[in-house]
């Protein structure tokens, strides 16, 4: 797999620190709340990241998740989201939402979902990712919380992957563009 990798944009190391700066935001911001503070992780690619994030979160928490999608088999998304798993609860109102995603690229799911859990009754909903495209984004929006940002290259690892491959790796990559047909 690492023959497959152009560069490493994010090493393990920074992959480590980030999660700890995110994690004692998070914490920073939620320890005063009120309501539940429920991670959702969006599977597949947040995985990693999510398990890593809430290993330094210092409150309590719950988790649940999600599954969407808007990329299929392509490299690039197609705009429609589709909620495969979805979460069911009856407290709704009595939850902050954090959204944790491993990359966003357009926006429009992070956007959807955030509208689609206020929508449903939430009493919070913010966004945390691990990596962010600006120069790719679609529709108006940031999220709250972000891990780095990153040029508009075709990136694998730490859960990220290209046709489920490449997930497992340590660190983020640039995928070389023959691998990918790009």
């Amino acid at each position: 797999m690492t023959a497959d990798i152009q560069e490493i944009l994010v090493s393990e190391e920074e992959l480590q620190s980030l999660c700890d700066k995110l994690a004692k935001q998070i914490t920073d911001d939620y320890k005063k709340s009120d309501r539940k503070l429920v991670l959702i992780c969006i599977l597949k690619g947040s995985l990693m990241f999510t398990t890593e994030l809430m290993k330094r979160i210092d409150i309590p928490l719950e988790i649940d998740f999600m599954k969407v999608s808007s990329y299929g088999t392509k490299t690039v998304s197609s705009g429609y989201i589709n909620i495969h798993l979805d979460i069911k609860r009856e407290d709704m109102e009595e939850v902050d939402f954090l959204i944790i995603e491993d990359i966003v690229d357009s926006g429009k799911t992070l956007s959807h979902l955030v509208r689609y859990l206020k929508e449903r009754g939430a009493g919070s909903v913010r966004t945390c990712t691990l990596l962010d495209k600006p120069d790719r984004r679609a529709v108006d929006f940031d999220p709250d919380y972000c891990g780095k940002v990153i040029p508009d290259a075709f990136v694998v690892g730490f859960g990220l992957d290209f046709n489920e491959k490449y997930r497992n790796l340590p660190y983020v990559g640039i995928l070389k563009p023959e691998v990918y047909g790009g």
